[in-house]
């Protein structure tokens, strides 16, 4: 990926919605991890389970949504916007081994791997 740092063995993808109403632990619509360090983008509808890789979707309870794939962005009607980041990590690992893992222990396996990272955000609501 142009721009990633030379030793860039694989990347990560994160998206979480930290203004969802769960008491600060905020929503994980995303995880996607083992992206190889080649890829110089997602293709379209890469959200959508059945396009991607088995070795790129985390499973289960690995979002909150309960199944692979990006989960929608959906704040309840009348709330503020909620800011949706995604985050792209370089690691320096080939793969992290997290099936099974809470979003919470893939959180913290990516940032011990991670060389680099950036961040964008989005902002989403809707109207009463």
């Amino acid at each position: 990926m142009v721009g990633a740092p030379a030793d860039t063995k694989s990347f990560a993808l994160l998206v979480h919605d930290p203004d969802a109403p769960t008491g600060g632990a905020g929503w994980w619509h995303w995880l996607i991890v083992n992206i190889p360090a080649s890829a110089t983008q997602l293709g379209k509808d890469a959200g959508k389970a059945e396009r991607l890789e088995p070795a790129l979707r985390l499973r289960a309870d690995r979002h909150r949504f309960r199944r692979p794939g990006l989960g929608r962005p959906l704040p309840a009607r009348g709330d503020k916007p909620h800011r949706y980041n995604f985050t792209l990590y370089s690691l320096k690992v080939d793969s992290l081994d997290v099936s099974g893992a809470s979003a919470s222990l893939v959180g913290y396996m990516i940032n011990a791997n991670a060389i680099g990272k950036a961040k964008l955000t989005g902002k989403f609501g809707r109207k009463k």
